[in-house]
């Protein structure tokens, strides 16, 4: 019996036991049975690859490259994870999401692969990633920009061949693998690079680890505010690296406090590569004026205001606080919050501090949890032991505190939904039902 795409996922999320499982060695013995190319820094998608890794932003870097990408022309590819509201958004050829039938197509590849190995049970971000792989390969692209799931070292994406990789952050989250701080986790992230390519590092302040691994690697080092920086004003901005200068810019589409880091980020890696994908200031200019992501601090207009924001761990929910106070005055903000297990939910509702005046928390429970469900009475005495005089209730899904949140918020009021990509994915599909 054919499968369609929804019995798939069903199928292909119960093929292992674990719903995280780090490792390299499946996701390679697989895709050399369905007849990937092996070089020595990753598998042959047939195309320049850029693999961006991270703690936070690497949705956005992804999204500003694929902008740009398709403005210079080329067929590009982009691969992101995890999805707003449908699976296929995953993969995108030139901005658009992919088919079910394709990727249904890939799934029996990998499936019939797999089956011809022993002891091969892939997990749904392995298996998922190899029929990314396949699509990508098939399509004859020019490029693809590849995000890393979880860490770097250790995740599927990194089977990949990268002509250029990215590291956008390093800041705590996922402790349960990655380590517990962020010369542990920028250890892992750094493993995205590879010997003799670009390796961009947009941090800041990127922990020892990240520069030590670099080294060991032999990859070549761009490190923000060294081998390139920018500097704007209210009306433009800048950018200069090794040998080339991008003036006048406009900022970008996307809004939030970093995104000027993640756009510097993705103009070092086009530099980088300026002799394999050259890409003209026009395509820059169009590239960062149309990039659109959703979910990353998107407001909407109307009354009240409504921002949604995928954040989900401390630092993101940091930037989330610049960002809303970079909003201007609303006389009440209405926070409509579900975080799920292992998530520091403490240093979230520390990070966001006295910015709201009403809290509605959501139970977040399902098969989508990957077993990490949280219920909103477990969050509300974290909230209390960081705001005892916090006003808070407690609902069922994000829905219903969305629906309440909506009654209480007066029309100058603001309210703003994050925690999670299975916070933000119904408001989101509510608001475009409208």
């Amino acid at each position: 019996m054919t499968l369609n795409l929804s019995a798939w996922l069903s199928e292909i999320s119960a093929q292992h036991p674990k719903a995280i499982a780090l490792g390299l060695e499946r996701v390679d013995r697989v895709a050399r049975e369905m007849g990937f190319d092996r070089h020595p820094d990753g598998l042959d998608l047939g195309c320049t690859t850029i693999i961006v890794g991270g703690t936070n932003g690497k949705g956005s870097t992804c999204a500003m490259l694929e902008s740009i990408l398709v403005q210079a022309g080329y067929r590009v590819a982009t691969y992101t994870s995890p999805h707003l509201i449908r699976f296929n958004e995953r993969l995108r050829f030139q901005c658009e999401s992919v088919s079910d039938a394709a990727l249904i197509e890939s799934f029996e590849r990998v499936e019939a692969a797999r089956q011809r190995l022993p002891d091969s049970a892939l997990t749904y971000f392995e298996f998922t990633t190899l029929a990314i792989f396949d699509q990508i390969r098939r399509a004859e692209v020019d490029v693809a920009v590849l995000e890393i799931g979880l860490g770097g070292r250790l995740d599927a994406v990194n089977c990949a061949q990268a002509h250029c990789s990215v590291l956008v952050s390093v800041d705590l989250d996922h402790q349960d693998y990655l380590g517990e701080s962020r010369e542990a986790i920028g250890w892992e992230k750094a493993h995205i690079a590879r010997s003799g390519r670009p390796f961009i590092c947009a941090d800041p302040e990127p922990p020892a680890t990240v520069l030590q691994v670099v080294e060991s690697v032999g990859a070549d080092l761009w490190q923000f505010g060294v081998d390139y920086n920018c500097q704007g004003d209210r009306q433009q901005w800048s950018w200069a690296g090794r040998g080339q200068r991008r003036n006048a810019l406009a900022y970008p589409a996307l809004r939030g406090a970093n995104q000027l880091l993640n756009a510097s980020a993705a103009l070092a890696a086009l530099t980088s590569l300026r002799d394999l994908i050259p890409v003209t200031q026009g395509a820059v200019r169009q590239g960062l004026a149309l990039v659109e992501i959703a979910g990353r601090f998107q407001v909407f207009p109307g009354q009240p205001a409504v921002v949604l924001d995928v954040a989900h761990n401390p630092h993101a929910a940091a930037v989330l606080a610049v960002n809303l106070d970079q909003m201007g005055f609303f006389p009440t903000t209405i926070a409509v919050v579900g975080i799920l297990g292992g998530k520091d939910a403490a240093r979230i509702f520390e990070r966001i501090g006295d910015r709201v005046d009403h809290w509605c928390l959501a139970s977040l429970t399902g098969a989508d949890t990957g077993g990490r469900a949280r219920r909103a009475e477990e969050l509300e005495p974290i909230l209390r032991t960081v705001n005892p005089k916090a006003k808070s209730e407690c609902f069922e899904t994000p829905e219903l505190a969305y629906l309440r949140a909506q009654t209480l918020a007066q029309p100058s009021d603001r309210i703003v939904a994050f925690g999670s990509f299975l916070t933000v994915a119904p408001i989101f599909e509510h608001r475009h039902a409208r």
